[in-house]
């Protein structure tokens, strides 16, 4: 099996660990997605795992002389969709950065181009889910540690670091909310299993050290299906200092408990034990091998396409919403 890489800007690390577990899939390609992205990283990172894969001048060119079975999708943000829906249109499956799209319009085009593939797979690089921690936890709320789910709160907190200038125009970055905030407003769905209904936002540019249109904090609140309520908030407020570059933290309340991730814990008060518990964590699983096993094998991938596109309309929403300031419905 063939798979090109096209852009690095990025979680390739996604593909580079999967591919550890694959020796069925050969990288046969890597190419930029957007005008000006360097992948000279992305060339030394698959030299350095033993990968000898050409160096094509565009993705166009990839595509239509490595001929790959897989590519993964990894450029500017903006450009996400375009190039996902070229490769679909060829039936090649499709494993691309998040968000998948930063316009609704480009959103419905993949969309279109995914229905009309034929079969042709697609996973959006939602990874937080195969953390051993939220792996843990989900499973555990699945079982029924929390009974009935009533609310979510959800948290992604970043370093702000060194941005590139793709970051700073929300033409290329597509904003805060849909890049950072994807991840949080995936757990909500995810671990409740219920519908967006209505979503209220708002974010601020403010004290973002010169990145131009970068929102450095944002807040969304969800109405779910089943009069379940969900917040999520978003920053990159974390100080340099911080002995991690990010802080990803869920809090689940349901009828019989409440459950927690922080600092890579699962934590649980429930009925049937005194005091709060730390669960065992399960083992870390790879999500692109876990995405190259659903088109050989046909085991569901624990991120699905319709997933990939309904979380990615939820970030664009809340986005309509933070910026005209008003309540969007679904």
């Amino acid at each position: 099996m063939k798979l090109g890489i096209i852009g690095s800007t990025g979680h390739i690390n996604y593909v580079m660990d999967g591919l550890r577990e694959l020796p069925e899939v050969r990288l046969v390609g890597v190419s930029a997605g957007s005008n000006g992205e360097s992948i000279e990283k992305l060339t030394a990172r698959a030299v350095q795992e033993g990968h000898s894969p050409i160096v094509y001048a565009n993705y166009i060119e990839l595509l239509e002389q490595a001929k790959p079975d897989i590519v993964a999708v990894a450029c500017y943000f903006n450009d996400h969709a375009k190039i996902a829906s070229e490769a679909l249109r060829r039936g090649i499956h499709v494993f691309v950065e998040k968000p998948v799209a930063t316009t609704l319009d480009d959103l419905a085009m993949l969309r279109e181009a995914y229905e009309r593939s034929g079969g042709t797979q697609l996973a959006a690089m939602f990874g937080i889910r195969y953390n051993p921690a939220f792996y843990t936890a989900w499973h555990a709320v699945k079982a029924g540690a929390v009974g009935q789910i009533r609310l979510l709160h959800a948290q992604k907190s970043y370093r702000l670091g060194s941005r590139a200038e793709h970051f700073k125009r929300r033409e290329t970055y597509g904003g805060t909310i849909p890049w950072v905030g994807s991840h949080a407003i995936d757990w909500v769905q995810w671990f409740s299993g219920e519908r967006f209904e209505t979503v209220y936002a708002s974010h601020s540019t403010l004290y973002n050290q010169g990145n131009g249109e970068l929102e450095t904090s944002a807040q969304c609140h969800f109405t779910m299906s089943g009069e379940v309520s969900a917040s999520v908030s978003i920053d990159y407020l974390r100080p340099a200092q911080a002995s991690t570059h990010g802080d990803d933290r869920i809090r689940i309340a349901g009828t019989e408990g409440v459950l927690e991730v922080r600092d890579q814990k699962v934590l649980l008060i429930n009925g049937k034990e005194n005091g709060e518990q730390e669960l065992p964590l399960l083992p870390k699983v790879e999500i692109f091998a876990d995405f190259v096993r659903q088109i050989t094998d046909g085991t569901a991938c624990l991120v699905s396409a319709e997933e990939s596109f309904y979380v990615t309309e939820a970030c664009l929403k809340a986005v309509i919403a933070a910026d005209e300031k008003r309540v969007v419905k679904f």
